[in-house]
């Protein structure tokens, strides 16, 4: 018993216009996902503008603003002095920000702009949140003062809107060094302390729809109010599930945590730019900033309205779009449609084996062999990574986030269809093409089943293309009559359109998810989508075998292999470094400052022509003590660099193993890095004015000392830094002050046009060293 679902005459034309209806499904949900049209400045006062939203960002977003920086004191003053103007209560929150990571703590002087608009008859607080600081790299102007203007555009058009909810705007500080403002507004302001429901913005990249990718647990009463009230809702629930297995966070993350429910966006596309110096203006996707700032205020119109009470709720919903339509559900429905399609499955083989086209025992191999495209197609996605970066080591500083990635995508799809073709075509004659087909629904059904124990919301993107297709089998199965054999041409079209119409969904879900995974993830995390796309190919198993040739059908698989293989180096050719889209590479500047010996230093695996300038070898010995982060920096000579700022240390008192230091930089830096070559377990960083802040500390840093204090925007009268290192009595601590461009260093040369600095957060600095003995005895 090795026969097909079905079969029809012209059975290669049939498949053809099979996959031609299905790839039409996918060109049409592509474009339903696409972003809005910026309205102009002439728009009705009522309604959002990116144009005039735009205008504020021209005067506070062409310049990197990270924390501590003059131009974030400048786009600090514009921001509150816009939103004075408007009519709202502006008040500046400044307080010490603080982070843990594995044997890091950070801290960081932060300046929140908190502004409030008392509501009419408040039932709670609607915060509407977003950080203007930048990374040190770049203008930020996706990243995050799009959102930012969006704010000051929505305020403006609800002017003479007198709202229910008390609504507050925080512009927050410090984000980039570890969502430093979103974490002291939780802990130290009385509106982070009260709760409310949070809308907060970000951008991974400089273009695409804005999508509501993060909810607050137990979010129905919220994601039904999104469906309703946004007039082009993006996002679904699959998008939640990932981040929250993800280490990732943005300023939602403290709130969440301290009890803000709340909904998360952010725009993923054009994402080679991401904190660098790309992301500015002239990149900027204006109809990203149009619906970011459409969403923005249709959710707080909606939202300051309402009864925020009655939002409440105690279960999540499944949301996601579909034919340009969003759906909801309750995720109590999750584990009954999962059942549903394990069922549908199951049915389907059931009356495949009462029609004879399979055997239990070929199924069974079938089913369990099924995983087998899935981890080849991962593992060919991984594989094509590890070849681009071995030909072009700078696509590693760019972590798979690609200039103009669509010829190596297209190869992963393509390599995804081979995995698959490379399991079903020798399988076919033994197990028979029937076999295949069911066994292989039997995946994306099991899948669904895990997703509802694990990440409810994932499950609806394997379920229900596993149900349908089920549907379709079993439909053209019935349609075949009880012979077996081929029908009428009519019987035929039926049972063509029934698998087709039964493949729609997977083809409408998963092909979209692994778009978004690409744009999210990039290349050097291929797997996923490919991962993904394999999934598809296993729903549309009886349309790829109307499509297979009767004869000769090794080539098949050959033929998608060299296609592959060839688009490498289209994929190559086309997405080569230019001014348009620059090469990346990583610069610091280290100087001891007690030997005045200095070095330049690069991480690049392979640096280009201008940082051969600076770098020539491996040796590493000049490097100051604990300095060195990784174990193949490139280092050259460099010449010293006259009144940098240097670091001061001196210890104020011990107890036990707890040493209290100050620490100062002389003539202001930006920041102070504290490595210690013991692991610390807690440090407390306090400044004048400012109220003290504690956190414990595990794990160690990796390939350099083991415990290290950051303090970002570092006060000019220095900071008070207490550490303890259990079971030290003595320990180095190498301290480094950082000072923000490397264009007072002697003989530097600025990069050349085409040539961006790489995103790693230790790059384009001075850092001037001093290395002390610290006794914990008194």
């Amino acid at each position: 018993m090795t026969g097909k679902l079905f079969d029809v005459p012209r059975r290669a034309l049939a498949g053809l216009c099979a996959l031609l209806a299905l790839a039409g499904v996918i060109m049409l949900t592509a474009m339903a996902d696409s972003t809005m049209q910026p309205l102009p400045a002439s728009a009705p006062d009522g309604e959002f503008s990116a144009e005039r939203a735009l205008r504020h960002l021209e005067r506070f977003a062409t310049e990197p603003r990270p924390i501590g920086s003059r131009a974030g004191e400048r786009a600090r003053d514009y921001l509150a002095g816009q939103l004075r103007a408007a009519g709202l209560d502006v008040r500046v929150q400044r307080a010490i920000g603080a982070n843990t990571s594995a044997g890091l703590a950070s801290f960081g002087q932060v300046d929140n702009i908190v502004a409030t608009a008392k509501g009419s008859a408040p039932t709670g607080t609607v915060v509407i949140a977003a950080h203007y600081d930048s990374a040190a790299m770049g203008p930020g102007a996706s990243d995050d003062a799009a959102a930012v203007a969006a704010m000051l555009e929505t305020v403006r058009a609800l002017k003479g809107t007198a709202l229910r909810n008390d609504l507050v705007l925080l512009m927050s500080d410090g984000e980039e060094d570890g969502v430093l403002g979103a974490e002291a507004f939780v802990r130290e302001h009385p509106l982070g302390r009260t709760g409310g429901v949070l809308l907060n913005w970000e951008a991974r990249g400089v273009s695409g729809p804005s999508l509501m990718f993060q909810t607050s647990r137990n979010n129905a009463g919220l994601v039904e109010t999104f469906a309703g009230a946004v007039p082009h809702p993006r996002g679904d629930s699959t998008l939640g599930e990932l981040y929250r297995l993800l280490p990732n966070n943005t300023d939602f993350t403290p709130m969440a945590e301290s009890g803000f429910t709340g909904l998360n966006f952010a725009y993923i596309e054009g994402s080679s730019r991401y904190h660098t110096a790309d992301d500015s203006l002239a990149h900027l996707d204006r109809g990203s900033l149009q619906h970011h700032g459409s969403n923005m205020l249709a959710l707080t119109r909606a939202l300051g309205g309402a009864d925020l009470g009655a939002l409440a709720s105690d279960h999540d919903l499944t949301y996601f779009r579909i034919f340009g339509t969003m759906v909801t559900y309750p995720n109590a429905l999750v584990w009954p449609l999962a059942g549903l399609a394990a069922a549908a499955v199951a049915g389907l083989a059931a009356l495949a084996r009462r029609r004879r086209l399979l055997s239990l025992p070929r199924l069974a191999v079938a089913a369990v062999s099924g995983v087998v495209p899935l981890l080849l197609a991962a593992a060919l996605a991984q594989g094509l990574w590890e070849v681009l970066v071995a030909w072009r080591p700078a696509y590693d500083g760019m972590g798979g986030l690609l200039h103009r990635p669509q010829a190596f995508q297209a190869a992963v799809v393509v390599l995804a269809a081979l995995a698959l073709l490379c399991w079903y075509l020798p399988l076919r004659r033994r197990l028979g093409p029937a076999a295949l087909a069911v066994g292989a629904l039997a995946w994306p059904a099991a899948l669904g089943l895990l997703c509802a124990q694990v990440a409810p919301g994932m499950s609806y993107v394997l379920t229900l293309p596993a149900l349908f297709c089920a549907l379709g089998g079993t439909a053209a199965i019935l349609l075949r009559g009880t012979t077996g054999r081929v029908g009428s041409f009519q019987a035929a079209a039926f049972q063509v359109t029934a698998v087709t119409l039964g493949a729609v969904v997977a083809a409408a879900l998963l092909p979209a998810l692994a778009r978004t995974a690409f744009d999210g993830m990039g290349l050097a995390l291929g797997g996923v989508p490919a991962l993904v796309l394999a999934v598809f190919g296993l729903t549309v198993l009886p349309i790829v075998e109307l499509c297979l040739p009767e004869r000769r059908q090794s080539l098949v698989p050959l033929a998608a292999a060299g296609l592959a293989v060839l688009l490498v180096p289209v994929g190559l050719a086309r997405d080569g470094f230019d001014p348009a889209n620059p090469l990346r590479t990583h610069l610091a500047y280290v100087m001891d400052a007690g030997t005045r010996t200095a070095s330049w230093v690069s991480a690049d695996a392979e640096p280009p022509a201008w940082t051969r300038r600076y770098v020539s070898g491996h040796d590493t010995t000049p490097l100051p003590p604990g300095y060195a982060r990784g174990t193949s920096l490139w280092t050259g000579r460099a010449p010293a660099a006259p009144g940098a700022a240097e670091p001061r240390v001196t210890v104020l008192g011990r107890d036990g193993d707890t040493v209290r230091l100050r620490v100062t930089t002389g003539r202001a830096a930006r920041s102070v890095t504290l490595r210690v070559e013991r692991p610390i377990a807690a440090a407390t960083a306090a400044a004048a004015g400012l109220t003290p802040v504690s956190v414990d500390v595990t794990g160690v840093r990796a390939n350099t000392w083991p415990g290290e204090i950051r303090f970002r925007g570092l006060p000019a009268t220095g900071a008070e830094i207490s550490l303890r290192v259990p079971g030290a009595d003595r320990f180095r601590l190498t301290a480094v002050a950082e000072t923000d461009g490397l264009q007072r260093v002697p003989g530097f040369v600025p990069r050349p046009k085409g040539v961006v600095a790489a995103t790693r957060e230790d790059g384009d600095l001075v850092a001037v060293t001093r290395t002390y003995e610290i006794s914990t005895r008194g």
